[in-house]
């Protein structure tokens, strides 16, 4: 006999108080006829470590994800973004409700570490990666059949609307879709839809942009179409977000200030250069307004620490012990932890004459940046008639040539919103929603809270 009730979380990325009004009337009406929560989002405040964190209730020393990315010492690269659930050493809530009740079943729609996870039903974004250097949309399922069957209801997963310069409400409102077709078909104890469209634009244009409100009322209009649908089917939405995103400035580039101290090694090939991170003395790992500095010699760390502290626009440097005092010492983090200023944000910028920039530095390349890089949202302002250029790139694709989609800045200037500090005012402050009180229930909650406000919602009341 099923003990549970069937709960949805929507994770709107980036949500908080300030952006709350006229301009989004469902998500308005959820908070006042519901109860509204801030969060204090888990250090780092990045999308896979608070993710993770929600769904273990857990802190990054337990979990192991201490950011996005992260150096793999026995591999001596940095990898980014990976997708392996394998990679998350704690239990799920999704595993905790299982126990509970062998039939709750759980549909993840692309929050992170989706694949090769235990859910029932899942779907990714898993981009076709082919041979003459094309990149094509598509997506990653469980079962493998399901990424078919939605793909030809629904068209081809809008990739290059999920992240980039063409990012736009149409990808999470693909995303929406799907869970709603996935629901029908499953009606699964736990669902989980990731709707990152906030994300995008208040990094690009800044939480105090004109256009914001805008963007708003786009993710208003697709919460409300699953409020509907939710409502109408007997589930119990609540929605959460990651982190609050504040105004910027600029970048700093930490691993500058290596190179600079010779600390940094590189590689040259065609006349351009590469972050060799296995030979390097000392480099950065940028991650927002977050940094992991991984130093090949122990004796070396207090040497670093004091470069590091003397950078313009780093706060704070947290060693292992500063580390352990924000629950982040794991032995993935970096043997420093820089914090920005607020107003400033990490770029992985190592090369000091743009012209010596590898070549994935223009394009969107997610998996080969040595760091996380938000100038990808831009397409360079140098370029004429940009469509034209793109236009171009594709048809010589299409033709069979390589080529390169060489189309994004290197003008850290030009990116307005990140996240990653923890301590911001109450009004940037992520969010809780729930559909009705939860006895109990303080108004500031950690993120790693979460789970166990999942588990109220699935098997109280």
């Amino acid at each position: 006999m099923s003990t549970h009730h069937p709960t949805a979380v929507l994770l709107t990325v980036g949500l908080n108080e300030s952006l709350i009004g006229d301009h989004c009337p469902r998500i308005r009406d959820f908070v006042a006829q519901g109860a509204k929560h801030h969060l204090k989002p888990t250090f780092p405040a990045v999308t896979t470590t608070v993710q993770s964190s929600m769904l273990t209730g857990t802190a990054p020393n337990e979990h192991g994800i201490v950011g996005n990315g992260w150096y793999n010492r026995e591999m001596a690269e940095i990898q980014f973004w990976k997708q392996s659930n394998h990679l998350v050493q704690r239990p799920k809530v999704w595993e905790t409700a299982r126990e509970r009740d062998p039939s709750c079943t759980t549909l993840n729609m692309f929050w992170w570490y989706n694949m090769y996870s235990s859910v029932d039903h899942s779907v990714t974004p898993r981009p076709i990666y082919k041979a003459d250097g094309r990149k094509i949309p598509d997506c990653y399922s469980h079962p493998q059949n399901l990424r078919d069957e939605l793909q030809a209801e629904l068209g081809t997963f809008p990739l290059f609307n999920f992240w980039g310069p063409a990012s736009s409400i149409v990808s999470t409102q693909w995303i929406a879709d799907a869970t709603i077709y996935c629901h029908k078909k499953q009606q699964p104890g736990l669902t989980l839809v990731y709707l990152p469209h906030l994300d995008y634009c208040l990094q690009k244009l800044g939480p105090h942009h004109a256009d914001i409100p805008k963007y708003v009322a786009e993710l208003d209009g697709v919460v409300g179409q699953l409020l509907d649908y939710f409502q109408g089917a007997g589930v119990r939405p609540m929605m959460v977000s990651e982190y609050g995103i504040e105004e910027v400035d600029d970048a700093i580039h930490v691993n500058r200030h290596l190179r600079e101290d010779g600390a940094i090694s590189l590689r040259v090939e065609e006349d351009l250069e590469l972050l060799d991170a296995g030979a390097s003395d000392a480099f950065c790992v940028a991650d927002h307004q977050v940094a992991h500095v991984y130093v090949k010699d122990p004796a070396r760390i207090d040497y670093y620490r004091d470069l590091c502290a003397k950078i313009p626009g780093v706060e704070q440097v947290l060693d292992r012990g500063g580390q352990a005092a924000l629950h982040l010492d794991h032995e993935r983090s970096g043997d420093l932890v820089l914090i920005s200023e607020s107003r400033r944000w990490f770029s992985y910028y190592y090369w000091q004459d743009d012209a010596r920039a590898p070549d994935f530095a223009r394009c969107v390349d997610i998996h080969r940046k040595p760091g996380y890089d938000p100038v990808e949202l831009f397409l360079d302002p140098k370029l004429t008639l940009p469509p034209a250029h793109i236009v171009w790139r594709l048809l010589k694709k299409k033709l069979g040539f390589r080529t390169l989609m060489d189309l994004i800045p290197l003008d850290t200037r030009l990116v307005q919103g990140s996240h990653g500090r923890v301590e911001l005012p109450k009004e940037l402050q992520p969010l809780l929603l729930t559909q009705s009180p939860l006895d109990g229930l303080e108004e500031t909650l950690p993120c790693d809270g979460v789970r166990d406000v999942i588990l109220r919602h699935l098997f109280e009341g």
